[in-house]
């Protein structure tokens, strides 16, 4: 990986590390004010080269580490996973409010889901990086969903990668049932959560 990304991984490592350590300062505030932990899990990644490679392949750009870092969005990735809803659109909050961080774009596939079903907020930042003599902007895709929107996603990519499936069309129609489903699941514990905090 070091051998495609150069010294610019250790750049990619610090804008990663930054931005956790961000969003774990914003829970621990939380709970130091007696609010609700509204984040399951949270976990971050550096694309790997051979993804990387792939990717600028596909998008007919060459095969540059400036490329990787400036014309695509997701060398550094971020997936938040809560429990409701709701907490979906807070977290979208919390993250506008982090210092050092700029919103390029959003795409609120949970209110608008993807043909298949898909649902997820995304959201692409930039990420001031503050190193000693320099300081650079980093572009991070940051994936927020529930639990089950979360396990359908990672089921349908697993499924999807795989090879000689046949009955295209009958699987595609029940993954999407299977997504609206769940998505009903989804406002039902909401609602059994708000009517148990006394807010409905």
């Amino acid at each position: 990986m070091e051998s495609f990304y150069g010294e610019d991984y250790f750049v990619l490592e610090t804008a990663l590390n930054d931005i956790l350590d961000k969003i774990d300062l914003m829970r621990k505030y939380r709970k130091s004010k007696g609010l609700r932990d509204n984040i399951e899990h949270c976990k971050g990644r550096i694309k790997s080269e051979d993804s990387m490679i792939e990717k600028l392949k596909r998008k007919g750009l060459e095969i540059t580490t400036e490329n990787a870092l400036t014309k695509i969005t997701d060398a550094v990735g971020i997936r938040i996973v809560c429990n409701f809803i709701d907490d979906i659109y807070d977290i979208v909050e919390m993250i506008k409010s982090i210092d050092d961080l700029e919103v390029v774009k959003e795409k609120d596939y949970v209110a608008n889901p993807k043909p298949n079903g898909y649902r997820s907020y995304h959201m692409i930042v930039n990420l001031t990086v503050h190193m000693p003599g320099e300081t650079r902007n980093i572009p991070v895709e940051i994936q927020i969903r529930t639990i089950s929107q979360d396990c359908w996603a990672s089921l349908e990519h697993k499924l999807k990668y795989k090879h000689d499936v046949k009955n295209v069309e009958l699987i595609t129609r029940e993954l999407k049932r299977c997504a609206e489903e769940m998505a009903s699941t989804d406002l039902t514990m909401q609602t059994v959560r708000q009517l148990i905090e006394g807010e409905m």
